[in-house]
Formats: structure tokens, C-alpha cells, sequence
């Protein structure tokens, strides 16, 4: 398995690959210092930049996991893997609890101690982190994000790319909009417009700057943390 992203996330995704059995080729990461080879991480060879793709892809390593964080960035690099011939498996975590009635897209990932209820539909690349749940015919689109800890009560919709910081709580069957971002610690008990940003208890609109503990941005969102 080739792990695309060196930052923090690349550190749970290592992990949570070993728990399950699986080999890792190494990892691929475009940020200065790690795009011409550096590491190990936990271990793991940084190999260089994602140019390295097609050459990889061409000597045998066929799979590939996303390891980043940031929504809008893991869905353009996991279209360029597939795109170069990767394919993408789910990742679920040993410590995770899934229904065998839910569904999980391409490029997936439930972390340890996550739960996903009964009928509950994620897309492709979407990231349900640590300790997260997600319940009963929650839906989450293609490359949403649950943080640490927060909770989809059932009948959620989170919109592509949509993230649910850590800890925040969503009441049930309430929509999330695409693009929309919701702080650590919120609790939201109505709709959320495409690329809306709430925070608070209860949760009203804020500035996106004070969600930057919940949300990688520039440098940080490039390293995948």
C-alpha cells in the first residue's frame, strides 16, 4: 500500500495499515523538504513527490491510501492515483464498529474506535476519524470529514467536502451543505448552507479564521495534517 501525504494524518493511516496486516510501500509527499525523499516515519520510507506516481505504479504497487486531512486536497489527489491505474480500498481501523449494512466508497477511512450505524452510506474518500460516530442512515458524501470525536446523530446528511470538526454534535436528520465547516465543540440543530462556517453552542455562523484548530489550511492542509 502506497500512503499519499508525510504530515500528522499519514501517522494514524501507518498505524492503522499495520493493525490491519497490510505492507506499506512507503509514502509520497509534495512539501518542501519531503518531495526529493526524507523520513523514515514510524518506520516508513518517504519515498519523494507524488511524480513518482506513474513509476510506482508501473513496478507493481497498486494500491493507494490518501493520508490527508484536508478535504479538497484529498479528493484531487486521490482522482490523479486512480487516474495513474491505484486503486483506492476502504480503510476501517480493527477498533472500528461498522454495520454490515453500511457502505463505504473508494478511499474511505473509519479510524479506531469509530462507529458507523446501521444503513449509514459513506462516498468516496471520506474520513471518519478517531472515535467518531456516525449513525443510523447518516449519508456523508464524497470527500466529507468527521473529526475526533463528533457525532452525526441519525439521519445526518454531510455534504461533499464538508467537515464536522472535532467534538462537535450534529441532531438528527439535519442537513450539512457542501463546502460548509463546522467548528470543534459546535452543536448544530439546523441546516447548514453550502460553504457556511458555524461554531458555538448553539451553532451560528463565524468567521472561518477561528476554526483553524479544526481545519488544515495552506502549509499545514499541503503536509496533510
Amino acid at each position: 500500500m502506497l500512503i499519499i501525504g508525510a504530515g500528522g494524518h499519514s501517522l494514524v493511516v501507518i498505524e492503522a495499515l499495520r493493525a490491519c496486516g497490510r505492507p506499506i510501500a512507503g509514502l509520497l509527499d509534495d512539501a518542501p523538504g519531503r518531495e526529493s525523499g526524507a523520513g523514515p516515519l514510524l518506520g516508513c520510507a518517504i519515498l519523494g513527490a507524488t511524480a513518482l506516481l506513474p513509476r510506482l505504479r508501473a513496478e507493481g504497487v497498486a494500491e493507494a491510501v490518501i493520508a490527508i486531512g484536508d478535504n479538497a486536497t484529498r479528493e484531487t489527489l486521490g482522482a490523479r492515483c486512480e487516474a495513474a491505474g491505484f486503486t483506492l480500498p476502504p480503510l476501517i481501523h480493527p477498533a472500528a464498529l461498522v454495520s454490515p449494512s453500511a457502505s463505504l466508497g473508494a478511499g474511505s477511512q473509519v479510524m479506531a474506535r469509530a462507529l458507523l450505524g446501521p444503513l449509514a452510506r459513506l462516498g468516496r474518500l471520506v474520513l471518519v476519524n478517531t472515535g467518531a460516530i456516525v449513525e443510523h442512515e447518516c449519508q456523508l458524501d464524497d470527500a466529507a470529514h468527521l473529526g475526533p470525536g463528533a457525532v452525526l446523530c441519525g439521519g445526518v446528511t454531510l455534504g461533499r467536502r464538508a467537515l464536522v470538526a472535532a467534538s462537535a454534535v450534529v441532531r438528527p436528520a439535519v442537513l450539512i451543505g457542501a463546502d460548509a465547516l463546522v467548528a470543534p465543540g459546535a452543536a448544530v440543530a439546523g441546516p447548514v448552507p453550502d460553504g457556511a462556517c458555524l461554531g458555538g453552542v448553539p451553532a451560528r455562523p463565524i468567521a472561518r479564521a477561528a476554526t483553524a484548530q479544526g481545519a488544515p489550511s495552506g502549509a499545514r492542509a499541503a503536509r496533510g495534517d
